[in-house]
């Protein structure tokens, strides 16, 4: 049989299986490690299984070893880690309560505030979800007690917490780097810019929302001095220091990405300690949860590794890649299709499992057209990033639906995101047009 309909048959067959619920790292595992046994059983023209079982065992174990003992994946658990020491240190919610304080007096301030707050968690966690629910927990539940609009006050976080996909440290940059081989540390540095643009771009969503709609955020009575600016904007200084750490450390060539998750884990425990917020009971905690998220993600990379493996025995990605070739399409209508696969997968799946799924293949289209590796993950990211609010799954939104429950029907969630899905769409058409938003960092160095 040849290669490529093997090929296409497992993408096909993968996606059945996740249609059916199958764990996508299950899903990748077995017909990844099947398909490599038909291929190699059938290499001699008849089906002889006894010479395919050692190739197989050996392709399957030496991928999923090589990958596990990557330098660069010891990045993933030190960031998630990260977030949970920093979050039990009461450093990551600090950027809101700033925000809260200096954005008090601006139309729907509170709800802006919850978007600079998931940028803040975002810049040290490094995860969507993470954040989401999070800052859901605290910000959603206050804003609704305060009389906003419960599509305001839902949706609001619910498109802040999709920041921690560009801004760096960022878990999904760091495996489509190790995927694509190519700079973690330009990535998260090339995120920076489109992470900012799209903070900018829900605060613009919020403020013209509310200026239409006054009664969607009740206006603020209280008072607001010089002292308590000062004081908030102090209280900060951890949230603030990590990520400086994180990027200057990066940006200035003192140490790599993996070495500036480190640095900032010691720091955090550190000022965790110092400041009395962190408890050895909180630091096991916070521990035992990044074992236990850190070994999930392990076991979809380590899958997708054999995956990846077997489709390149396929041959299946040079035949698509002469494909489009032979088809003479533009890059405007090779991105648009590329666009339009990753928005409707983003509808279905989560985002490491469409990015395993999708890698093989797209990676080799784009270097054939000459497109840049460390702007197409910009651009692949910013769609992951869409998908997280985008109906009938969206991630985000049904984690926020979690939070709080019955006093927010979801289909007020989603009628509130639609106006961030605006501007996200938005965001995605400048990064996709001018790409030197995403490489004007990174090329600085």
């Amino acid at each position: 049989m040849d290669g490529s309909i093997i090929g296409i048959c497992a993408f096909a067959a993968v996606i059945g299986l996740l249609a059916i619920r199958v764990p996508i790292a299950f899903a990748l595992a077995a017909i990844g490690t099947i398909g490599t046994f038909v291929i190699f059983a059938t290499r001699t023209g008849a089906f002889t299984p006894d010479r395919a079982v050692r190739p197989t065992t050996s392709l399957v174990f030496s991928n999923s070893f090589d990958l596990i003992h990557s330098y660069d994946l010891s990045m993933i658990p030190l960031f998630i880690a990260l977030g949970h020491i920093a979050y039990r240190a009461d450093i990551t919610t600090r950027i809101y309560d700033a925000a809260r304080v200096w954005l008090a007096r601006v139309p729907g301030g509170v709800a802006m505030a919850s978007v600079v707050g998931c940028g803040g968690f975002s810049a040290i966690t490094g995860s969507s979800i993470a954040c989401a629910s999070t800052m859901g927990r605290i910000c959603s539940p206050e804003m609704l007690r305060m009389g906003y609009d419960k599509s305001l006050a839902t949706a609001s976080v619910a498109a802040g917490g999709t920041l921690g996909s560009l801004i760096p440290p960022s878990v999904l940059f760091i495996i489509y780097g190790i995927f694509t081989e190519t700079s973690i540390s330009s990535l998260f540095l090339a995120g920076i810019l489109p992470g900012i643009l799209s903070l900018l771009g829900f605060l613009l969503t919020i403020f013209i929302w509310v200026k239409r709609k006054p009664g969607a955020a009740p206006a603020f009575t209280g008072v607001i001095t010089g002292r308590d600016k000062w004081l908030a904007a102090v209280g900060a200084w951890p949230a603030l220091a990590l990520f400086g750490l994180i990027v200057g450390g990066i940006y200035g060539w003192f140490f790599t990405a993996t070495e500036a998750a480190a640095i900032c884990v010691a720091a955090a425990i550190l000022i965790g300690f110092a400041q009395r917020k962190l408890t050895l009971t909180d630091l096991w905690e916070s521990l035992r949860e990044t074992c236990i998220q850190t070994s999930a993600i392990f076991l979809i990379a380590a899958s997708a590794k054999i995956f990846v493996a077997f489709i390149a025995l396929t041959g299946v990605a040079p035949v698509i890649v002469n494909g489009v070739s032979d088809a003479q399409l533009s890059p405007v209508v090779l991105l648009a299709a590329i666009a339009l696969i990753y928005l409707v997968l983003g509808m279905f799946l989560d985002p490491i499992g469409i990015m395993v799924l999708t890698l093989p293949l797209m990676v080799p289209l784009v270097e054939s057209y000459g497109f840049n590796l460390i702007w197409f993950g910009v651009v692949v990211i910013k769609l992951l990033e869409i998908g997280l609010i985008t109906p009938p799954v969206g991630l985000n939104v049904f984690v926020i639906s979690n939070v709080v429950g019955k006093a927010v029907p979801i289909d007020r969630i989603f009628s509130g995101i639609t106006r961030f899905l605006a501007i996200d769409v938005l965001v995605l058409i400048l990064i996709m047009s001018f790409p030197i938003i995403s490489l004007l960092i990174p090329n600085s160095l």
